[in-house]
């Protein structure tokens, strides 16, 4: 029998657990100082077996938060945290780092065996402009093998700004091969010089930039000299697919599915813009077969909201 999935909460953050395992940590409501862009992240992930596959205020960049929805060049503003990319200037730090608000939870609980939690966020510029409004959904599930667990991640973002954002990133400001900004990953110290891995037995720091429909990553953790894997895949549905990765395993550890890595994309006026993953937390190393077998479970979850993939 699975260990059963449940969950416990407070104003802040919740956590839910598989079995005796806190798998999942979700920050929804987040005190950061503003220099962070304040906004919701997941934090620590763990394995099934307990050990922790995500960073929370790396010192080298204080502003990475486990797993979160963030974008670095929102029009003039910067909902990523730390400084600011311009064409001209290069990095500094600017009065632009904006915030993710959370405004009220619209449904949690227990949902067909899996947890699901939904709540709304509005978006607010440093200068105090009200740009966005946002429904988000994430949902967590066991698999039908005891140590793999999925993550659903689905944002629906409102232009309420009254003008047309452009959303880019770095590399749109001139920047080579830095185009990260969406959902992104990073990954404990540990992981430094871990596997980079995408389909076709595609490998490596050549990925960042390249197109694929989903991406991994391997590391290996201090103490128990075991390994994780962590793949995340974009909805085929999903503007940008199959999105630009940025991805890096020196000096640290992270992947991410950019939508905006090389190209400005227009955000209109009162335009709805909506945008889904899916996550899958992994006990030990993978081969390509495994890979395969993974992204598939990821693509179930897309399609019907949990995976009941035989791995």
């Amino acid at each position: 029998m699975n260990p059963i999935i449940s969950w416990t909460g407070n104003q802040h953050s919740l956590t839910v657990s598989l079995g005796d395992i806190d798998i999942a940590t979700y920050t929804f409501d987040a005190t950061d100082v503003p220099l962070e862009s304040p906004r919701p992240f997941f934090h620590p992930l763990r394995t099934t077996a307990g050990e922790v596959v995500s960073v929370y205020r790396p010192w080298d960049h204080v502003w990475h938060k486990g797993l979160a929805w963030s974008l670095p060049n929102f029009g003039e503003d910067n909902f990523w945290g730390g400084p600011t990319y311009r064409r001209d200037s290069g990095y500094a730090a600017l009065p632009n780092n904006g915030r993710m608000r959370h405004e009220r939870i619209l449904d949690s609980g227990i949902d067909g065996g899996g947890f699901r939690f939904s709540h709304q966020l509005s978006w607010w510029t440093e200068a105090g402009r009200h740009v966005v409004d946002e429904s988000r959904t994430v949902r967590i599930n066991a698999s039908a093998k005891a140590d793999v667990w999925t993550l659903s991640f689905d944002t629906a973002m409102t232009n309420v700004s009254g003008a047309d954002i452009r959303i880019g990133s770095p590399t749109t400001e001139g920047r080579e091969n830095a185009g990260y900004g969406g959902l992104f990953w990073r990954g404990p110290r540990e992981f430094t010089g871990g596997k980079i891995l995408g389909p076709d037995g595609s490998q490596g720091e050549a990925l960042r930039g390249a197109r694929a429909p989903w991406l991994a990553f391997v590391g290996q953790h201090d103490e128990t000299c075991q390994y994780s894997t962590v793949l995340i895949r974009d909805a085929a549905d999903n503007a940008q697919h199959p999105p630009e990765w940025f991805a890096r395993s020196e000096p640290f550890a992270c992947i991410g599915p950019a939508p905006f890595f090389s190209k400005e994309v227009p955000f209109r006026a009162g335009e709805l813009m909506v945008n889904k993953y899916a996550v899958v937390i992994a006990d030990g190393g993978s081969n390509s077969d495994r890979l395969g077998n993974l992204a598939r479970l990821a693509e179930e979850v897309l399609q019907y909201g949990r995976g009941e993939g035989g791995l």
